[in-house]
């Protein structure tokens, strides 16, 4: 199902956000990510002059490289297009997260590293749907059970952290009955 056919109207701004997660062959794992922002029609920019449409506003790279835990191995920042000079002085800031853990509590872990003037918005916001790449990439099958119908826990015992994550995953809904019965509440089992 898509959306309903939409009001006459006419487009302005596009941006792209893609995001990648990579095993490394040195066992660590790489999240990459792309912002690319452009606007649909010519505009001059005070810094920058003359901006066609389809020229890049902002383009702006983030790679994190995480251990099996998720703690931050490494990061780096690339902007090769910003609308004003000053932008590229805040990738620096971003080793400050270096050290930090992908999970509960992230988004304020990067609020408080590179927040405000720390750093830069657009990356900034790139950091979090990384976030949840990172769990689909080091969370989701291995190459191993790609037929598999669910990854098991680790443990018997150990509640996988997307139960309860959303809807579908509500401990007491119909998805946990089937996959994980351990770990199903307030519905009968059976």
């Amino acid at each position: 199902m898509s959306l309903s056919t939409p009001a006459a109207r006419r487009k302005m701004h596009n941006r792209t956000i893609v995001c990648d997660g990579f095993r490394r062959d040195d066992g660590l794992w790489d999240i990459e990510a792309r912002i690319l922002d452009t606007k649909a029609y010519a505009y001059d920019e005070p810094t920058r002059g003359r901006r066609e449409a389809g020229d890049p506003v902002h383009e702006m790279f983030v790679r994190l490289t995480l251990d099996d835990a998720m703690v931050v191995q490494a990061i780096e920042v690339a902007m090769p297009a910003t609308p004003y000079g000053t932008c590229q002085s805040a990738a620096p800031a971003f080793s400050k997260l270096v050290g930090a853990r992908v999970g509960a509590g992230w988004r304020r872990t990067v609020n408080d590293a590179v927040g405000g003037t720390q750093g830069c918005t657009h990356v900034r916001e790139l950091l979090f749907p990384m976030a949840t790449v990172a769990f689909q990439t080091l969370g989701g099958w291995s190459e191993d059970e790609a037929a598999a119908t669910m990854p098991p826990p680790a443990r018997s015992d150990q509640r996988p952290y997307f139960i309860d994550g959303c809807k579908a995953w509500a401990a007491d809904g119909e998805v946990v009955a089937r996959f994980y019965p351990q770990f199903l509440r307030g519905r009968d089992a059976t």
